[in-house]
């Protein structure tokens, strides 16, 4: 069994304020050592699923985050950009099994988590159809282009709840909610116990089940919170100035929006 793990920060227990997802400051390193807990518990519940290879992407920020030698000796680290549209699922393909989500948050626009957002602090929210985009839908639907179900995701109560939502089948772990500004989160030893369990079972079910449905097509509104950012991403090809403050861009191609994304997000 071949294992993909996208590993964010803003969705594992702990994680509150801005300062503990920047490298610069000092409450980071706190924050680091948790996100490599918890990506490392995953990976040992794959292993004992029958994962015999498992791809880690490092998708936080700068994505040199993980420490590496706190993981098991199966992993192999992907750090840093290769600014391919797939983003924070890039070097996903329908080699892979299924797909694990760590450390994710809900989206722009929600009070779940103090820390929410989508892929940028630009966006107001991202709404693709009826739907508020997260970065676990986006990385959701770039698996579905490529047949990968998502098994497992864990992350603040709000994108839990999201997930089921979603597709009911996909295994979850929620390690804290969000109160306002402030958050109530598990203690980071049990967080890892869930983590490692939930994604053992995850991986033993149906995982034709987890695969989320993609709609038939696209239509993509983004809101920002600047109107001149609004104005500017207009001029993308395709793109349409709806209002002072949000594009708007419909396609039957959910790469897309992908690379749509890449350009004005």
């Amino acid at each position: 069994m071949k294992i993909y793990l996208s590993a964010d920060i803003e969705g594992v227990t702990g994680t509150t304020h801005w300062n503990e997802t920047d490298r610069k400051k000092a409450e980071y390193g706190v924050a680091r050592e948790q996100m490599t807990a918890e990506v490392a518990a995953a990976c040992r519940g794959a292993l004992t699923a029958g994962a015999e290879d498992i791809l880690v992407l490092d998708a936080h920020d700068t994505g040199m985050n993980l420490i590496a030698s706190k993981l098991p000796r199966e992993v192999k680290l992907g750090r840093g950009w290769s600014r391919h549209p797939f983003c924070m699922v890039d070097f996903l393909d329908e080699s892979f099994d299924a797909l694990l989500l760590v450390g994710y948050h809900s989206r722009a626009g929600s009070g779940a988590n103090p820390l929410s957002h989508t892929l940028t602090g630009k966006p107001a929210h991202i709404r693709i159809n009826d739907r508020y985009a997260s970065e676990f839908l986006l990385s959701a639907y770039a698996a579905s282009t490529v047949g990968v179900p998502v098994a497992f995701v864990s992350g603040d109560e709000g994108l839990c709840d999201e997930v089921k939502e979603v597709n009911p089948s996909i295994g979850t772990v929620d390690v804290k909610r969000g109160v306002g500004g402030a958050t109530v989160s598990i203690h980071p030893e049990v967080a890892t116990e869930l983590i490692e369990e939930g994604v053992r079972k995850a991986l033993g079910r149906d995982l034709g089940s987890c695969v989320v449905q993609l709609p038939g097509r696209f239509l993509t509104e983004i809101r920002y919170k600047r109107h001149e950012w609004a104005y500017s991403y207009s001029f993308f090809p395709g793109a349409e100035l709806v209002d002072d403050h949000t594009i708007r861009f419909e396609t039957d191609d959910f790469f897309e929006v992908l690379r749509l994304l890449k350009f004005v997000v």
